[in-house]
């Protein structure tokens, strides 16, 4: 007896439907592969990078600008989503600010809308140099040029009385400013030294700290130490510089730790209130050589308008509230009631 055979029309029904089977789970596959290659590189990461995008890039080099960068998963989802979508040719040349965190249809958007990028950076009043540095390295910008940055030498009237040895210690000034991604970071520094100077300007520093004894770069620099010691508020800023223009005038040291923990600080050096430093107003007369700190607009009105008080000492208190005293025996009261815990951090 003959065994029955298959017709060949369900034999070809089989293949076509295994064919078909294979097709549809390839496409399912590469549709699975493309949704997850849409999605950002690190959701976690949003760290902005700068990336420049000149004219006449093609979209396949931007995709390979963007791979390379860490942006984007995959130069072929990127193609294919500008393909799909019709933008492949409205990718616009200009500086962008992006990160891993953005997925290719974002990125795609960011980069076809032509809208110049921005960004923000704050610089604090009472930070210092190294503090400065640190905020514009994580703008984006290398510790390389901002190094190189940081040593060049600018033309503007706030330096008009600074020694030659000066740095830009203290002159950074503190506030948020907006700049286009492509700024550089001497630029940046540029705009800081207008808006201080445009300070000094408005309310005629030059000639109140004149008044006073001090050159521009003195008051910057007193002012400096004042904002260190300053509680948050600032309300207590006129009356800390009464404190330090008595001291002056009467030959009587500053007495500012702020001023010995800077140097410290600066050198790698413990903290020492005996530390030898012509910056340890502890030991020696007079102002330091520099300022410590980037003085806010509160600290540099206090010391061209001090309050008319006639203390001696103060002190911060471990409640945050800064007592004054007259006398010795009333600052060592201050100290037994009010300081139990700050006076005895170095």
């Amino acid at each position: 007896m003959q065994p029955v055979k298959k017709p060949r029309k369900n034999r070809r029904l089989w293949i076509i439907a295994a064919v078909v089977t294979a097709i549809v789970a390839i496409i399912v596959a590469i549709l699975a592969w493309y949704t997850v290659q849409l999605t950002p590189v690190d959701k976690t990461n949003t760290e902005k990078q700068v990336v420049e995008i000149e004219l006449g890039t093609t979209p396949n080099q931007i995709a390979t600008l963007l791979k390379n960068d860490g942006l984007i998963r995959s130069k072929t989802a990127f193609s294919w989503h500008t393909r799909i979508n019709g933008v492949q040719n409205k990718l616009q040349a200009g500086t962008y600010r992006l990160s891993p965190s953005e997925s290719i249809p974002e990125i795609v958007s960011h980069i076809t809308s032509g809208r110049v990028d921005t960004f923000n950076i704050t610089f604090l009043p009472g930070a210092t140099l190294a503090d400065h540095r640190e905020v514009l390295i994580e703008a984006g910008y290398s510790a390389q040029e901002v190094d190189a940055a940081l040593a060049k030498t600018y033309d503007s009237p706030l330096f008009q009385d600074a020694p030659a040895s000066a740095n830009l210690e203290g002159y950074i000034f503190g506030e948020t400013y907006s700049f286009a991604t492509d700024v550089s970071v001497e630029q940046i520094l540029e705009r800081t030294f207008e808006e201080f100077y445009s300070v000094v300007q408005e309310n005629n520093l030059t000639e109140q700290y004149k008044s006073h004894g001090l050159s521009l770069y003195e008051g910057i620099t007193l002012a400096s130490i004042v904002q260190r010691e300053a509680s948050p508020a600032g309300d207590d800023m006129p009356t800390i510089a009464q404190v330090f223009y008595r001291r002056l005038a009467i030959g009587m040291p500053l007495g500012s730790d702020v001023t010995y923990q800077f140097i410290a600080d600066k050198t790698g050096v413990p903290r020492d209130p005996n530390l030898d430093s012509p910056y340890n107003t502890r030991r020696y007369v007079g102002l330091p050589p520099g300022p410590i700190a980037s003085p806010g607009e509160k600290a540099l009105l206090a010391v061209a308008d001090p309050s008319d008080t006639n203390y001696l000492y103060f002190l911060s208190g471990d409640d945050d509230v800064t007592y004054f005293a007259k006398t010795l025996a009333e600052h060592e009261a201050n100290i037994s009631n009010h300081c139990r815990m700050k006076c005895q951090i170095l």
